[in-house]
């Protein structure tokens, strides 16, 4: 008796991915460090100095993080509701936040109780900074005013009743001390200077602005709301230059990379896309298991920390490329132990001793090799392999019809292993490599359950959507073989041209020689 074949799937070409120096660089993160907060982490912020820790709010608390600590190094707690926006000085000693109770609180890092509070608000400030003067402080609240503080007197300097709804954001210009921008739920970005009593620039993001972020030139400008991103440029008076619409949910934060060439976005749709400051393209991205709510790169790009809705804060450092050297040294004499003598041809006066080789069969080849069709469908209509291996559902249908036992294999389902088959026929048979296989298993299908439509409104929607996939099909089929005849007309006109031209040419010189 023969030995038993096990099922040939059919093995297809993959495109290898592409490989650059972005997705080389990005990559060269360590695993991330995972740590548990109390609540939302809604804003991080890195110290402009070494050693360059990092505030964290979250909840009632601020947490300031050293570069590498899981635990917090000190705490900032004297909150009676939910704290916001904890933003360093450019010098990294004061720490400014914003909270639900429409206070604003200035810390020194050194220390745990506020050094100033600013009361002005009447709603709850989700937005605080520093002007680049170091001695003035910007906020917005939920009560749609923009507020200017001063810090040396605790009083208030101006403020700004512009916008129309909450405002969530805002950002000062390094290169002038009297500008800062804020980012509103009414649409709109406003550009303010101290000096002037009301907004100098008003932009229309056309959905509610999550998040804005400034060059370093002060040139330009971008905000984030909804599913884009737009890249304006203030010195042409606002004008928009780009729009990236890369995300499928809000857009919640912003960074950029210490060069300033890269630009990094965070969504609820749980990514962080990270864009060429020059093309405005995507170049690597980051998957991450929640909503993201906040973003941080370290000043030297050597820390990346995303805040989640879950309260995680998922910290990546980056390898050091020594050690990555290093290791590849240790490695070289491992791997040259692994190759030796798998060259090595035995000469005709050898003696081979040939090591029994046991072959593992798979599920459904045990099934098959006890002539079990029905189960052996079934253990390949698994929901794992129907996803992410298909060629092996498939290669299974087609070694049952070469026995002849498909029509058997598919009879005698009950409504949900129905649903199951066509789900996974209407998908696949528009694919080219499953279509001749898949074709014959609708066929049987449809010969086998016909008298029972009706029945079932599950199994009647599968049917429908079948026949709507193949309809379809046949659709582009027919469209791709009238584009198929206009260009065999194109071709055979420019032949019967370069024909003309070849007679024209060969008729010229042969009378220029007669002559």
């Amino acid at each position: 008796m023969a030995a038993y074949k096990p099922v040939v799937v059919q093995a297809c070409p993959k495109l290898g991915e592409k490989i650059t120096q972005d997705t080389l660089y990005w990559r060269g993160y360590k695993t991330p460090v995972q740590i548990k907060e109390f609540g939302a982490v809604s804003k991080i912020d890195f110290s402009p100095v070494p050693p360059y820790n990092y505030a964290v709010t979250a909840s009632s608390r601020i947490h300031i993080y050293g570069r590498y600590s899981q635990e917090p190094i000190k705490t900032f707690s004297r909150f009676r509701d939910a704290a916001y926006s904890a933003t360093y000085r450019d010098d990294g000693q004061l720490l400014v936040a914003g909270s639900e109770d429409s206070s604003i609180r200035l810390f020194d890092v050194s220390g745990r109780a506020p050094l100033r509070q600013f009361d002005g608000h009447t709603k709850p400030v989700h937005l605080v900074g520093f002007l680049s003067d170091k001695y003035r402080i910007f906020s917005g609240g939920d009560d749609y005013s923009t507020n200017l503080w001063d810090i040396p007197s605790a009083t208030e300097i101006v403020s700004y009743s512009e916008h129309t709804d909450y405002v969530r954001c805002g950002c000062a210009s390094k290169v002038n001390a009297d500008v800062f921008i804020t980012g509103s739920y009414d649409h709109t970005v406003k550009l303010f200077d101290a000096r002037t009593k009301s907004s100098v620039m008003t932009i229309e993001h056309g959905h509610p602005v999550e998040s804005v972020l400034l060059f370093p030139s002060g040139g330009l400008l971008v905000s984030a709301g909804g599913r884009y991103v737009k890249v304006w440029d203030v010195l042409k008076g606002g004008q928009l230059l780009v729009s990236l619409k890369n995300h499928h949910k809000t857009v919640t934060c912003l960074c950029l990379n210490s060069s300033g060439q890269r630009l990094l976005s965070g969504s609820l749709d749980r990514h962080v896309k990270i864009y060429s400051t020059t093309s405005y393209k995507v170049v690597h991205s980051f998957n991450y298991a929640t909503s993201i709510l906040s973003l941080a790169l370290s000043p030297e790009d050597e820390t990346i920390v995303v805040g989640m809705t879950n309260g995680v804060l998922n910290v990546k450092h980056r390898k050091p490329e020594e050690r990555n050297e290093k290791s590849q040294k240790k490695r070289q004499p491992a791997y040259r132990t692994y190759v030796k003598g798998r060259t090595y041809m035995p000469k005709q006066e050898d003696f081979c001793v040939s090591k029994p080789v046991k072959r593992v069969l798979r599920k459904y080849d045990k099934l098959l090799k006890s002539f079990e069709s029905s189960k052996a469908l079934d253990a390949v209509l698994e929901p794992p392999i129907m996803l992410h291996t298909p060629e092996v559902t498939v290669a299974v249908m087609q070694e049952l019809h070469r026995r002849g036992t498909l029509r058997s294999a598919l009879a005698g389902r009950d409504e949900k292993q129905v649903n199951l088959l066509l789900t996974f026929v209407a998908r696949r048979v528009i694919e080219p490599r499953f279509t001749p296989v898949l074709v014959t298993v609708a066929d049987m299908i449809t010969d086998i359950y016909q008298p029972v439509v009706g029945q079932s409104a599950i199994v009647d929607k599968q049917f429908l959507k079948l026949q709507e996939a193949i309809g379809k099909e046949i659709d582009y089929q027919e469209e791709l073989l009238e584009v198929l005849g206009m260009m065999d007309t194109l071709f055979a006109t420019f032949t019967e041209k370069r024909d003309t031209y070849l007679e024209e040419n060969k008729s010229n010189s042969l009378a220029e020689t007669m002559e």
